[in-house]
């Protein structure tokens, strides 16, 4: 009866009036690595994703969600600190926010943590070692596996053969060969799923759960789970979900025509794997083994989340939870002739978003809104009530969950920088609600600009045709750069 009436009274809550006090909601944010919004829930039926998609019922889906730079380090570190890349100077997986931003920064799980949560975060968050100590009340943790990335002997001894390779280069002063340490590109191996990180992970997330219950308090709870990242590892039973022969190849396999060479690199961290061609179209068969790895990686991971959210429910903290899951960007698999992320286009910048708020009135919808992931941070603490800090750059999308259908952004933005011949370049990249527009400028003179992209989403929402040489494009290309340059801050909803 009590939990019954705690939920009761969080429906009524949560939609009052933003000036009122709002809710000690429970937050779970889950993020996950390289994940493309081909799911069911965003009419993938191909793809089975059935605890997502339940997600996406109890929540709203937004289809129309940007990160801020297509690679990990950068566009989770703008989810969490609630800044761009340009504010926080990470563009790199190797820069951490607190050199360049400094000390006084509170992040989006450190904001929390000063206002009574107990807060918590386990698995890929922040990227690689980049930990931020000041987020968490505990120390943050990831799983600890026997064995390196892969279950079964002959790939575990791959590993271990490059890994000999390297030491004995460096016993000769050579340079590191540039496939250093990984295996193959994919491993199906009929093992259980705690063999791998994101089961594993999944077993750490509900031991936490079970002692955050019998804590009590407010909670916010970040899980990071890294597949379908490279390598396409996952248990046998979620590979046999899919029928090969039926998997579908890119159907744009070509670089998009009239973009600037350097616009869409071929390859990405792909090709350091072992058995991967260097040549930019990869055979049709490598190609669909590739998309059927990936595929049954989300199944997967898939699989975890569905577990997390079982003991979520089973605990009786779902009504009072928020759960957000996110993935930090999306990825190529095999179109305009690439694969993985690091660059500007619509498939490395949209990624899915889905939330769900206790008692909101419209559950099971999806938005076509205009969302950018830097707005999580404002978003999350508006619904709970807490104060922004002054250096956040997204706007809370808040009244978005209360009206799916009403106008918001103009535009979002996302950036990729290039160094390509010896030019240091970057790439400014904005997305209204019919084109693409990006700007690549010189990072030491941004007046300088080296190229131009324009797609026409009304027509080619593949970006398939670089648009920006056309005569008859010369007024458009005006008035989009004039709002490029005006940036986000011109491109909020009129009442916020």
């Amino acid at each position: 009866m009590k939990r019954t009436v705690i939920a009761a009274w969080g429906a009524v809550a949560m939609w009052m009036s933003a000036t009122a006090t709002s809710p000690k909601w429970n937050v779970l944010l889950v993020a996950v690595d390289d994940l493309r919004p081909e799911l069911g829930s965003y009419g993938a039926a191909h793809v089975r994703s059935p605890n997502l998609d339940r997600l996406a019922r109890e929540g709203i889906v937004f289809r129309r969600a940007y990160c801020q730079q297509a690679v990990c380090s950068p566009s989770r570190t703008s989810l969490l600190t609630g800044a761009r890349p340009d504010t926080t100077r990470v563009y790199d997986l190797e820069t951490h926010f607190r050199t360049t931003m400094g000390d006084g920064v509170v992040t989006l799980p450190q904001l929390f943590k000063n206002h009574g949560w107990f807060v918590q975060g386990m698995g890929k968050l922040y990227h690689g070692n980049l930990d931020d100590p000041a987020s968490w009340s505990v120390p943050w943790s990831s799983p600890k596996l026997s064995h390196s990335t892969y279950a079964l002997p002959e790939n575990r001894a791959i590993v271990e053969r490059k890994r000999a390779e390297t030491r004995q280069r460096a016993r000769t002063g050579q340079p590191p060969r540039r496939a250093r340490e990984y295996g193959p590109a994919w491993e199906c191996a009929d093992v259980p799923d705690s063999t791998y990180h994101d089961g594993a992970l999944a077993d750490m997330a509900i031991e936490a759960l079970r002692a955050i219950a019998q804590q009590g308090g407010p909670f916010w709870l970040g899980v990071g789970f890294i597949r379908p990242h490279l390598p396409f590892v996952a248990p046998k039973r979620y590979w046999d979900l899919y029928d090969r022969e039926a998997i579908a190849l890119a159907p744009n396999p070509f670089p998009p025509h009239g973009a600037p060479l350097y616009a869409v690199p071929p390859g990405g961290e792909l090709r350091s794997y072992d058995g991967i061609p260097e040549d930019r179209q990869l055979p049709d068969d490598l190609a669909r083994t590739l998309k059927h790895g990936y595929y049954a990686a989300i199944s997967y991971m898939d699989a975890q989340f569905g577990r997390v959210l079982d003991e979520l429910e089973r605990l009786g903290l779902r009504s009072q939870t928020i759960v957000i899951v996110w993935g930090d960007h999306g990825w190529k698999l095999g179109e305009h002739a690439a694969w993985c992320k690091h660059t500007n286009v619509e498939l490395d910048t949209r990624a899915p978003l889905i939330v769900s708020v206790p008692g909101m009135r419209h559950a099971g919808r999806a938005t076509d809104a205009l969302v950018e992931f830097v707005d999580i941070y404002p978003t999350l603490a508006d619904l709970c009530g807490l104060p922004l800090p002054a250096h956040l750059e997204g706007t809370s999308f808040r009244p978005v969950l209360e009206d799916p259908d009403r106008p918001w952004k103009r535009a979002v933005f996302s950036q990729y920088p290039r160094n390509h011949e010896g030019r240091r370049r970057m790439g400014y990249s904005m997305r209204t609600d019919r084109y693409r527009f990006t700007m690549w400028v010189d990072r030491q003179n941004p007046e300088r600009v080296d190229a131009i992209e324009l797609y026409d989403h009304a027509t080619d929402p593949q970006e398939n045709e670089n648009l920006a040489h056309r005569p008859d494009m010369a007024s458009l290309i005006r008035e989009l750069t004039a709002q490029l340059r005006a940036g986000w801050t011109a491109a909020r909803p009129a009442d916020r």
